[in-house]
């Protein structure tokens, strides 16, 4: 079976990562998160975000996510988050478990974007006792479906968001293909994002997140919540070591610079070569096919792993190790098998 396609998340560590993490392997250094390399991308990750952030690294985004909500929502709070966000559908209860009860609120919109005038509605929605109120707004960028946030796309939900008083989360474990295709990264601090999920495992790294707090008062006994639920790595040069290496060689935007050329040069195929069509804009590394369910089980019996995405299509995934050979391998076998 053949995995090129079926996530991010499948390939290995980019060698700059790989490379950093066996250079500091040499030797002693401190436990815990106090590590040299820990220090180094902490600054790497301000000076790309313009902003004076607390910085912590943790072994999933899962947590980073869920850890992240229960800063900013009491159990007795929900957060609103489009309806296809990880944290609503692939995180199993987590931000609710992190969280002790926090809920969740699905909101629509086209290709994993939040419609502005569907959280203009939630926001609207009277405090009432018997059910839990929006206390945060959780955004994702770049979006399950793929999609890219412009930046004032974004702004037009933070705004009202916060104007409402709402802290504000962004889902970024494909922050690095946003990047890649556009968007400004100092944007985030400067329209009030509070606690940033920083993606370092589908960028090339090991599955490691950076946990970043532009509300540093959020940093407050962080480090005891870390520890409590089990995300604070005893030999955390191990975490830290390879998303160094991505940020000091600029591989981190520049694998996903590649992830997102193979996706396009995937999307060109299947528009151009098969007889399906695409489901989604194809704005960063993911594609998304509408193909009947025969054609999509004829692909995975032919070797090629994919599944169907919560919207019926078909999702295949490039990342930093994807090739253009592999790109026009399975454009063949979507065309000779459809």
């Amino acid at each position: 079976m053949r995995f090129d396609f079926a996530s991010d998340n499948v390939a290995g560590m980019a060698p700059e990562a790989l490379e950093a993490l066996a250079r500091h392997n040499d030797g002693f250094a401190r436990a815990y998160g106090g590590d040299d390399p820990a220090a180094l991308a902490a600054d790497l990750i301000r000076r790309k975000l313009d902003a004076d952030v607390e910085v912590r690294f943790v072994f999933s985004g899962t947590a980073a996510n869920a850890i992240s909500l229960s800063m900013l929502a009491f159990p007795f709070e929900a957060v609103l988050a489009h309806h296809a966000a990880h944290v609503c559908t692939d995180e199993t209860g987590a931000p609710g478990f992190f969280g002790q009860g926090v809920g969740l609120i699905g909101l629509p919109g086209h290709s994993g974007k939040i419609d502005p005038l569907a959280l203009e509605a939630a926001l609207a929605e009277p405090d009432m006792g018997h059910r839990q109120p929006a206390a945060a707004l959780s955004l994702t960028q770049a979006t399950e479906y793929g999609a890219v946030y412009a930046e004032k796309e974004l702004a037009e939900l933070v705004a009202p968001a916060k104007a409402k008083g709402l802290g504000v989360h962004l889902d970024g474990a494909r922050l690095a293909n946003a990047a890649a295709a556009g968007f400004d990264l100092t944007a985030i601090g400067r329209m009030g994002v509070d606690v940033l999920v920083m993606g370092g495992a589908k960028a090339g790294g090991l599955c490691t997140e950076a946990l970043v707090m532009f509300d540093r008062s959020l940093a407050r006994r962080v480090d005891n919540r870390l520890k409590q639920a089990g995300q604070m790595a005893s030999k955390g040069r191990f975490l830290s070591a390879p998303f160094l290496g991505l940020l000091e060689t600029g591989a981190w935007e520049r694998h996903a610079t590649h992830a997102n050329a193979m996706a396009a040069r995937l999307a060109e195929g299947v528009e151009g070569g098969t007889p399906y069509v695409l489901a989604h804009p194809v704005d960063a590394n993911a594609v998304f096919v509408r193909m009947p369910a025969e054609a999509h089980a004829r692909l995975n019996a032919a070797g090629w792993a994919c599944h169907r995405f919560d919207d019926g299509s078909v999702r295949l995934v490039c990342s930093w190790a994807t090739t253009p050979e592999a790109v026009d391998e399975i454009v063949e076998a979507m065309t000779r098998l459809a």
